[in-house]
């Protein structure tokens, strides 16, 4: 699976630890700030990018908290994502509301809880069904 990511300064470390245990899965990495001295804002418009042009799989922001990041990433048209702290919301995100990307916040999820997090997430699908409704409503928004 290809997926993109970013981070600003504050979730740089995890970002590069979260992006090693992917690439170490087998997935594709595109990591879109190789460097750590974006603000928040820029890191976000990067992976929302990506994710807006159907270059990637799924998209991952991470800053010291998530709610800026994902604030940023639901300003594209087409991308749908999640702030996310726990797996069940990471799974459930995908599977009820087809998030392609999702914010987390390295003040508030650890390495370990971070790869819990990423496999919830690559690793569900979307259920489609009745949750198709609500995913159309938010692809018409913007």
């Amino acid at each position: 699976m290809k997926i993109v990511i970013g981070a600003n300064e504050k979730g740089f470390e995890l970002k590069e630890y979260v992006k090693k245990y992917l690439l170490g899965k087998g997935h594709e990495v595109i990591d879109k700030t190789p460097e750590k001295n974006l603000d928040l804002v820029e890191s976000a418009k990067l992976v929302a990018k990506t994710m807006q042009n159907k270059e990637a799989d799924r998209g991952i922001a991470i800053d010291e908290y998530g709610a800026g990041s994902f604030m940023v990433a639901n300003k594209f048209k087409g991308v749908i994502c999640a702030e996310v702290s726990d797996e069940h919301s990471a799974m459930m995100t995908r599977g009820h509301n087809n998030a392609c990307m999702i914010a987390m916040g390295s003040e508030l999820v650890g390495k370990g809880l971070a790869k819990g997090i990423v496999d919830a997430f690559v690793d569900s699908e979307y259920a489609g069904g009745r949750h198709q409704i609500r995913v159309d409503m938010l692809n018409k928004m913007l």
